[in-house]
């Protein structure tokens, strides 16, 4: 059996999407969390009538907080307008955007991330509530975009209890916990838990009041048995010398994670969400694990190429097999494109591309070298290859100009990079289903009604879902997902979409 979490250390599933966050704070006596739209006490309304009056009236007050609009891409840089919601309902759209989507695709990846990031006007109910904020904060987390959130977070200028229980397991896991603790420390609205207090009283170098506090939390039935050995063990770690290690917890929140990894006793990420791999791209993790973490948050879109390229060249594999051969694939090709060898990138190039489409790395790789790929003379498989490469990349239209096509299947794919296909035969299945979308687009009516209302967020939401079915078989759902992306405007996202979709293994 694993560690039982008390409510001290337990997550608190109704107060987020996220069901392994910290329990570290409370609200203070008297404060605050999120700023609450005005009281009912506050306003005189008479009583109406439930007949012909609507049951839901949004209401707003003029010139209060709208923590829901804070974002760190303005339209200019993200590409998408003010009125991102329009007349969307903030409880909808906040379940839109928490619900679960499991092998998504690279582009509609960013464009997810484009989406949580964006300035955008709260929508006309928010009402200052903050709720579409954290479904956007617990989205990143999701993600395992650690960075994202807490610089979203950071932005809001604000210190409140469901903001900073976020803050300070981001913090947990990216080593930066001991300005965590100063905030935490500081801030009056925050009340930390026995174990937060503790850790960070301990983090101060203050271990007889972390001591004291332990026996305090004791004292008031506070903690349970397996929480006080946990805990005990963390500030007197010799005391524990020889003795059998803890049971790991089946769910441990970043608190408990950190507080094993304190005593020794730390425990894989590989089982546990994506954001836990963050914690493994410190230097107190060897080469291997932060490789691995490195291509998890790669595949989940949480981490750029150029850091998964740092991480892969840090050094020379000192073994074989798995994860080490592909390290020396990746800097066998490494080495030869660099050296703007033709001869020596047809030997490297197919062992490295394998190997990447083994770890569903491959659009990270396209991105760090399709445009070397297209200027280099290659022949041959090589070329095609190299095509087919480039076609993942930012490069698609230009790598689409420069190939001369020889078969069906290149042709439908060059004419897909233009986004012109009249006259092009669709060469398989999927091929048949996203052609549609690029000669006769037709949304369905259920994003025609969104856009109705200015609801765009939702409606990028709705392609993504739709475009994820197809991935999954409903290929009508290609189709129309694709169709929308191009009604409103997201040509870029539509094509590069499309040609993942071909040439990704994702179906299934």
């Amino acid at each position: 059996m694993g560690l039982s979490l008390s409510p001290a250390l337990a997550q608190d599933a109704p107060m987020s999407a996220i069901d392994w966050l910290s329990q570290s704070v409370t609200a203070a006596p008297q404060a605050a969390s999120l700023p609450a739209g005005p009281s009912p006490d506050a306003v005189e309304e008479p009583e109406v009538t439930t007949g012909a009056v609507p049951a839901d009236v949004a209401v707003t007050v003029l010139g209060a907080p709208a923590p829901d609009a804070v974002g760190l891409l303005s339209s200019d840089r993200s590409g998408l307008p003010r009125n991102l919601w329009g007349l969307g309902a903030t409880e909808e759209i906040a379940a839109a955007i928490s619900a679960d989507r499991a092998d998504i695709l690279p582009t509609l990846q960013s464009l997810m991330v484009t989406l949580l990031l964006a300035e955008a006007e709260a929508p006309p109910d928010a009402g200052g509530r903050g709720i579409l904020l954290l479904a956007r904060i617990d989205r990143l987390l999701a993600m395992g975009a650690l960075d994202q959130a807490a610089a979203l977070i950071e932005a809001t200028n604000s210190v409140t209890v469901d903001l900073f229980r976020r803050q300070f397991d981001v913090a947990l896991l990216t080593g930066t916990e001991d300005r965590a603790c100063e905030t935490m420390r500081t801030a009056p609205n925050l009340a930390p838990t026995f174990p937060a207090r503790i850790f960070c009283l301990a983090r101060a170098g203050d271990w007889t009041a972390a001591a004291l506090t332990l026996r305090t939390a004791q004292a008031l039935g506070q903690i349970d048995r397996q929480e006080e050995e946990l805990l005990s063990r963390f500030l007197d770690p010799e005391a524990y010398d020889g003795e059998a290690p803890l049971l790991p917890p089946s769910r441990p929140t970043p608190l408990i994670w950190r507080l094993y990894d304190a005593i020794g006793e730390t425990l894989p990420t590989t089982s546990l969400p994506v954001a836990f791999a963050n914690a493994e791209l410190t230097d107190r993790a060897g080469w291997k694990a932060q490789i691995e973490a490195a291509e998890r948050l790669t595949r989940a879109g949480a981490l750029t190429p150029n850091t998964l390229l740092g991480v892969y060249t840090e050094r020379l594999p000192a073994a074989s097999g798995g994860v080490w051969d592909r390290v020396e694939a990746f800097q066998r090709f490494d080495t030869a494109l660099r050296a703007a060898d033709p001869g020596a990138v047809a030997r490297t190039l197919p062992d490295a591309w394998a190997r990447m489409e083994e770890a569903e790395l491959e659009t990270a790789f396209a991105g760090l070298f399709a445009e070397d790929l297209i200027r280099l003379p290659l022949t041959g498989e090589t070329a095609a290859l190299a095509f087919r490469i480039a076609l993942l990349s930012p490069h698609y239209e230009r790598a689409a100009n420069t190939h001369k096509p020889s078969d069906l299947t290149e042709t439908f794919l060059a004419g897909l990079a233009r986004g012109q296909l009249q006259g092009i035969t669709p060469p398989d299945s999927m091929a048949r289903a996203i052609a549609p979308a690029f000669l006769r687009p037709a949304p369905p009516p259920e994003a025609e009604a969104l856009l109705a209302e200015s609801r765009l967020g939702e409606t990028i939401l709705l392609a993504i879902d739709r475009i994820g079915n197809g991935v999954r078989g409903d290929l009508r759902g290609v189709s129309e997902g694709l169709s929308i992306l191009r009604h409103i405007g997201l040509e870029d996202a539509a094509r590069r979409t499309a040609l993942e979709l071909l040439l990704l293994e994702r179906r299934g």
